[in-house]
């Protein structure tokens, strides 16, 4: 069986996960890609080689026949009815996060997602690198114990003069609320199995120079009995050599545990031990690949329908939450 894969928009860098799975593989080709911006498409010319090339993903999986995976990396606020699109042709769906930029969307992309049957997958990357892998092997040892407390920060810098039009704009990124904390949303789920809470959110604008683009938000997320505090911002020091500090301080009964992501690192202690630095796994596996193998095999995804939609929902509740001066909202996976 060969994966005939199609490409959905080439907005994004986080396209190259998938480029990068298929060039690494022989049971799966890239068969065309849909993007209607010579510009986006651009970096990508040499990657992609000479398969066909359309403006429309309707009219593109018509010509080649189908596909067996639409992977969407386009312009934020096109994604969902990219996505629609894609399950309503019978193929599977790998995105790059937001899917979806607002409940509305949100709302439509899950009944098609439940009709389809298909798998809808997003590439939350943070769960392949070897300080996650760790720390998901220390919680799940029960050496934290319960895990009550969660503090993150996702810092980005937002380099202004590389950035398109359409991602400082609402009618083409959406909002920050709906972006970057998406990641950590996923992390306090995955972590806690918690299958109801609440969410709210605050976002603001301190840089003038873009009108209407927010560049800092904070999530209060009750997931289960867990409590978590996620921020997010466009302002990460431009003369740093990393691109953000994402860190997360993981709380429990039993220990804690801090996770540096841009270092690298992470620290282990408990009510028994000291503070010691956790030894990581190898290298980590290409981001794309859990759901190329899983294909392979015929079975579900690492990262499936229900923890993408679920993640995505709670974002998106905390996006509306930021919306309305931060009142609460309710959220209860199915």
């Amino acid at each position: 069986m060969t994966i005939r894969t199609v490409i959905a928009g080439t907005a994004h860098g986080h396209v190259t996960y998938a480029l990068d799975e298929l060039d690494a593989r022989d049971d799966a080709e890239l068969v065309g890609v849909a993007e209607a911006d010579p510009e986006l498409l651009a970096p990508y010319r040499d990657r992609i080689g000479d398969v066909p090339v359309a403006d429309d993903l309707g009219a593109l999986l018509e010509q080649v026949g189908g596909a067996d995976v639409v992977v969407i990396a386009g312009v934020y606020t096109r994604r969902t009815d990219e996505a629609i699109r894609a399950l309503e042709a019978g193929a599977h769906v790998l995105a790059d996060k937001p899917i979806s930029t607002n409940l509305a969307e949100f709302t439509r992309l899950k009944e098609a997602a439940e009709k389809s049957g298909k798998h809808v997958s997003l590439m939350f990357e943070k769960r392949a690198y070897a300080t996650t892998r760790a720390l998901k092997e220390i919680v799940d040892s029960g050496e934290l114990g319960e895990l009550v407390q969660f503090d993150t920060s996702g810092p980005h810098k937002l380099r202004r003069e590389n950035r398109p039009d359409w991602f400082m704009s609402p009618e083409g990124y959406g909002s920050i609320t709906a972006d970057l904390p998406i990641h950590d949303v996923d992390m306090v789920l995955w972590l806690t199995g918690a299958t109801e809470g609440v969410v709210s959110a605050v976002a603001g604008q301190v840089r003038q120079a873009d009108p209407g683009f927010q560049d800092h938000t904070n999530v209060l997320l009750r997931a289960g009995a867990a409590t978590a505090s996620l921020e997010a911002n466009w302002l990460s020091p431009e003369a740093a050599q990393i691109h953000g500090h994402y860190r997360m301080r993981v709380v429990g009964e039993l220990g804690s545990a801090d996770v540096d992501w841009a270092y690298s690192t992470l620290h282990v202690a408990t009510h028994d031990s000291d503070w010691r630095e956790v030894e990581l796994p190898g290298d980590p596996p290409r981001q794309a690949k859990y759901f190329f193998d899983a294909l392979a095999a015929g079975t579900e995804p690492e990262i499936g329908t229900a923890a993408s939609l679920l993640a995505t929902e709670v974002t998106l509740l905390a996006a509306d939450s930021a919306e309305h001066d931060g009142e609460t909202r309710r959220w209860q996976a199915n």
